[in-house]
């Protein structure tokens, strides 16, 4: 599988407003591996910056002057991107401008070349409901190291979200990954029983952090706590 992990940097917040792209990058990844090439364009937005925008990654409109515009990149984006992935978070955000920028050119909107979008920070909410889910919360709570992010710059953010995105999707790989034809664990199992499954208890303390992430969860979602509702409906049964 082909995934391409981007991210970009604005004129403003609205495309619909007549902001622009003005730094684009995105970093290839090949079966869940990064594969060192990259893309990566500062582009001329032909307009301001606001002050705001410019607080957050830094780029002024001077240091862009003699910048392609995005009309002068647009063929070596499309054949990067084709047939690929995105990872990208907070998608609506990205994908908005990257089609505003593509509809001025009279080109297809980008999920027509590429296979499909992956929203991470939509992921982010689902695996942690009520937490903090910017980029930042996410490298502090997958141990990513983000010590070189005093601002927000496309390429930088796309490396960090790419080992992110690593971590938060590990579990989904763990029963393929790393196993062989010549693993013991993709062999049949030989033999008239099976050996007796070890189980391991939950301990006191285990149980009581267990219970205060289910507590979170409940107020998080409003009481729609699913593994609440399993539980209860199990113990009508039982009674």
């Amino acid at each position: 599988m082909r995934q391409i992990v981007l991210d970009t940097e604005t004129t403003g917040l609205d495309w619909k407003a007549g902001h622009r792209v003005i730094e684009i990058a995105a970093v290839e990844m090949v079966n869940r591996q990064l594969t060192g090439n990259h893309f990566h364009y500062y582009l001329n937005p032909d307009r301001e910056i606001d002050a705001g925008a410019q607080e957050v990654h830094g780029i002024s409109l001077e240091f862009l002057q003699d910048k392609p515009r995005f009309g002068d990149i647009v063929g070596d984006f499309l054949d990067y991107v084709a047939g690929a992935e995105l990872v990208i978070h907070n998608a609506p955000f990205d994908v908005g401008f990257l089609n505003h920028e593509l509809g001025l050119l009279g080109k297809e909107p980008v999920e027509a070349v590429c296979s499909g979008v992956v929203d991470t920070l939509r992921l982010a909410k689902e695996l942690h409901p009520g937490k903090r889910n910017s980029l930042d919360a996410l490298c502090e709570r997958y141990e990513v190291d983000n010590s070189g992010r005093t601002l927000h710059g496309a390429l930088l953010d796309s490396e960090l979200l790419a080992e992110v995105y690593l971590a938060m999707t590990r579990g989904q790989e763990t029963l393929a990954i790393d196993i062989g034809h010549d693993s013991v664990l993709a062999m049949p199992f030989q033999g008239e029983a099976r050996p007796k499954l070890f189980v391991l208890p939950a301990t006191e303390e285990e149980l009581a952090a267990h219970q205060a992430q289910l507590e979170e969860i409940e107020k998080a979602s409003q009481g729609d706590c699913l593994w609440n509702k399993l539980v209860g409906a199990e113990t009508v049964a039982a009674g």
